[in-house]
């Protein structure tokens, strides 16, 4: 076997097709087996540039002057299908000549094109994935405060602390049972929602904590998760702003909302609830004196504890109103809670 016969088969065995072509005229001198099946066995007078018609000939002449050699991608229709053929043209040792070096780059190209694909797919997968996360973020911020959620973010569970002085608001809207009996639920709902979304902003004003709202009641807190010297002056805060709101609103819309509400301080457990439905709560005297307080509140009234005077007597208009038989309590003096001159005034700003 020739040497030639040799470095044919060789070339073939390794994928590479190799041509020779006048450098003068282009024309070929030289085909291997590779060569001739990717773009067919060039007639006699076939020049490179009739064969590749796509390569600017004087791009590659110039290429080849200035950095001795030319790099390119065609694309060669074979059968049914498109083959990405790499090649490289550079001048032989004898001026004369140039010999034309191509590779099937095909399975690379299309390699690329997949990892190309996954990339966007894993891209698109994560930033869906982002927006996940931060509804659920958002969702659990909405169920528990955020402190609460950053420890159940980072153990995956809330340890139940006990907060020693806290102050509780619990607001009940008056002869709720009859309006959702009379009305649609879509406008029961929306009026719920419009009034509580209204709640939520007051109770973030003065840094109180919406915990939960159960049907027409609403609960909020103040001094835990963070602790707060304030505590009381803030849920009384609240709750005078939650009576001014739903005053000023009846008087523009159809619908005429009166709520009782009673006021509580004392300590409190704070935890999350559930295991598969995540319910962040709170118990104790705190929350169970509230709830026992709006019980003894006349319509749009607000009621607290006599041992919250101490705390509220320079800002609002106190009124005794004796002492009452609380269950679980005892005998304890209670007192409405109205806003003072000063706070009236803001009030009627607000």
């Amino acid at each position: 076997m020739s040497i030639t016969a040799i470095n044919q088969q060789l070339l073939r065995a390794i994928g590479v097709g190799i041509a020779v072509v006048n450098s003068k005229d282009l024309q070929f001198l030289f085909q291997n087996a590779p060569f001739s099946d990717w773009f067919g066995k060039p007639e006699a007078v076939t020049t490179l540039a009739d064969l590749l018609p796509d390569i600017d000939i004087e791009q590659l002449r110039e290429s080849i002057k200035d950095q001795g050699r030319f790099s390119g991608e065609v694309s060669v229709k074979l059968k049914r299908r498109t083959l990405v053929i790499a090649l490289t043209v550079s001048p032989a040792e004898e001026q004369d000549f140039l010999v034309v070096e191509c590779q099937n780059i095909t399975r690379i190209r299309e390699l690329e094109s997949m990892i190309d694909s996954y990339s966007s797919m894993v891209e698109r997968n994560t930033r869906e994935l982002e927006r996940e996360k931060e509804r659920v973020e958002r969702l659990l911020l909405n169920l528990m405060p955020r402190s609460v959620y950053e420890e159940f973010k980072t153990f995956g569970v809330v340890t139940p602390q006990l907060y020693e002085s806290v102050s509780v608001v619990m607001l009940d809207f008056v002869d709720f049972t009859k309006f959702s009996a009379e009305h649609d639920p879509t406008v029961t709902l929306g009026e719920l929602n419009d009034i509580f979304t209204a709640f939520d902003r007051i109770a973030e004003q003065f840094g109180c904590e919406r915990i939960k709202t159960i049907g027409d009641a609403y609960l909020a807190v103040s001094g835990m998760p963070e602790p707060s010297p304030d505590h009381m002056r803030a849920v009384a805060n609240c709750a005078v702003r939650f009576i001014r709101y739903l005053e000023r609103r009846n008087q523009s819309h159809q619908h005429k909302w009166r709520a009782r509400v009673g006021l509580g301080t004392g300590s409190a457990v704070g935890s999350v609830v559930g295991i598969q439905k995540y319910v962040y709560d709170v118990f104790g005297s705190a929350v169970n004196l509230a709830a026992r307080l709006q019980e003894f509140a006349n319509p749009m009234c607000v009621v607290a504890p006599d041992a919250m005077k101490e705390f509220l007597v320079d800002e609002f208009h106190l009124e005794d109103l004796g002492k009452r038989e609380i269950r679980s309590f005892g005998e304890m003096r209670l007192m409405r809670v109205s806003p003072g001159v000063e706070l009236a005034h803001r009030a009627r700003q607000f």
